[in-house]
């Protein structure tokens, strides 16, 4: 574990570094999956039986997966064989030098613009769980449901959200590196698997007459929209793509063949506890799910209040992990563009504008999370914004890497065809989940 924490640690600082880097310790194929599923596995989880509901059914939902799955791995051989042809070692340094500086700074405006609404959904996630926190302490100290609960301005959970905004939240992610990366770099894998195995059980000891008569299936043109409604979801579950390519920079054997198995290893996992989650959170709330699965148990829940508090912390402590990074793809231009015109960046420079940065990133993500509660909102801004570096990048990548290497003419034909159908799929998933994501914003839908 302590070695996987290390190994952690380190992808997260190359993540943000400009030139490639030499990354230690060499991973392992062990750490290599480990690290994989931490990056995956999150926040998108407490959204997936909801997805189901949505889709129409398990069948549904579970063909959508199915049929990502194949994207999704593709994607990340395709970034691994671009890494291992352009010799850089982070995923916005690959696009650049593959598809040339124009995509490449559309790359990092992408990326930032994807950190930022995590950090969104972070602390809508957090918020929620402050919510269910708030009325089972009221109900365990006074005896009396939550509904009679009194409403003040330091009863709202919005109100204990902005005090760990500011006495938690803030703190860890003013300094330059965020050393307690090493002591929870497993908390997240480990709070997603007790969800799916918490659901689960709750699920056999519910009561019959709690338990919901839902279809596997629905039929009908509206189940086509509805399936195709869900891909932002699953997009933004299976997200591991922007770490992808610092994790095989790090590994000791960076044969294409190796992480075409690490690949498929990770993918498969994640689709048993994204999926067993999914069927049995489904089963249990049927048309009744929620959003956030655990706002769909009651507060006094044993059980579920262990998860949330697992998730709570876990995102709370990662949530300064994603700040360091996209601050650190804001900076390092500022930075530059100093050092261009006095020809010196002061500490005192770097401090202020490292200071000014995570204000203002916290206040903003802090602003819309309160004022945009509905996490399925927000999941469906960031699935939009997924589509790039699940399908597009990818895609774009193949095609140029191809044009290039020595390969038979319907070898180059057949791998140009793929990227092309990538690119298509990625231009549609972001059009169709934007366009939803607005109207929803809008309240058109």
């Amino acid at each position: 574990m302590e070695e996987l924490a290390r190994g952690s640690i380190s992808l997260l600082a190359s993540a943000s570094a400009k030139p490639p880097l030499a990354v230690a310790p060499r991973l392992g194929s062990l750490g290599a999956v480990f690290i994989m599923l931490k990056s995956a596995l999150g926040a998108g989880l407490l959204n997936f039986p909801w997805a189901f509901e949505r889709a129409g059914g398990i069948r549904s939902a579970v063909t959508v997966e199915l049929v990502s799955l194949v994207f999704l791995i593709s994607g990340l051989i395709i970034l691994g064989y671009s890494s291992s042809i352009s010799g850089q070692c982070t995923y916005q340094a690959v696009v650049k030098e593959v598809c040339g500086p124009a995509i490449g700074q559309l790359c990092e405006i992408c990326f930032v613009f994807n950190l930022f609404m995590i950090s969104v959904a972070f602390l809508v996630i957090v918020d929620d769980q402050l919510e269910k926190l708030c009325g089972s302490l009221y109900e365990l100290v006074t005896n009396l449901p939550e509904s009679e609960m009194p409403h003040h301005f330091y009863t709202d959970q919005r109100f204990g959200l902005l005090l760990l905004c500011i006495f938690l939240i803030l703190p860890l992610s003013i300094p330059k590196e965020i050393s307690i990366q090493k002591y929870i770099s497993v908390l997240g894998t480990l709070a997603a698997t007790y969800l799916t195995v918490a659901i689960i059980v709750k699920y056999h000891t519910a009561p019959s007459v709690l338990v919901q008569v839902t279809p596997l299936y629905s039929s009908g043109v509206g189940s086509w929209a509805s399936m195709f409604s869900v891909i932002p979801t699953i997009c933004f579950g299976f997200q591991c793509h922007e770490a992808s390519i610092a994790i095989y920079s790090s590994m000791a054997n960076q044969r294409l063949s190796h992480w075409v198995f690490i690949s498929v290893v990770s993918m498969i996992i994640c689709l048993i506890i994204y999926s067993l989650t999914g069927v049995y959170g489904y089963l249990t709330f049927g048309k009744n799910v929620k959003a956030d699965i655990l706002m769909s148990y009651t507060g006094d829940d044993i059980l579920m209040l262990i998860a949330r508090l697992l998730f709570g912390v876990s995102i709370i402590t990662i949530y300064p992990i994603i700040l360091l990074l996209g601050r650190s793809v804001i900076q390092d231009p500022l930075l530059s563009w100093r050092q261009r015109r006095y020809g010196v960046v002061t500490v005192a420079f770097e401090s202020r504008s490292r200071y000014a940065l995570t204000v203002l990133w916290i206040t903003v993500t802090l602003l819309i999370a309160v004022f945009v509660p509905d996490i399925s909102k927000v999941i469906s801004v960031i699935g939009g914004i997924s589509a790039f570096f699940i399908f597009i990048f990818p895609g774009l990548c193949l095609i140029f890497a191809v044009q290039s290497e020595p390969v038979s003419c319907k070898t180059r034909f057949g791998l140009t065809v793929w990227g092309v159908v990538t690119l298509i799929c990625g231009a549609f998933i972001f059009g169709q989940s934007t366009t939803i994501a607005v109207m929803q914003l809008l309240g058109k839908i």
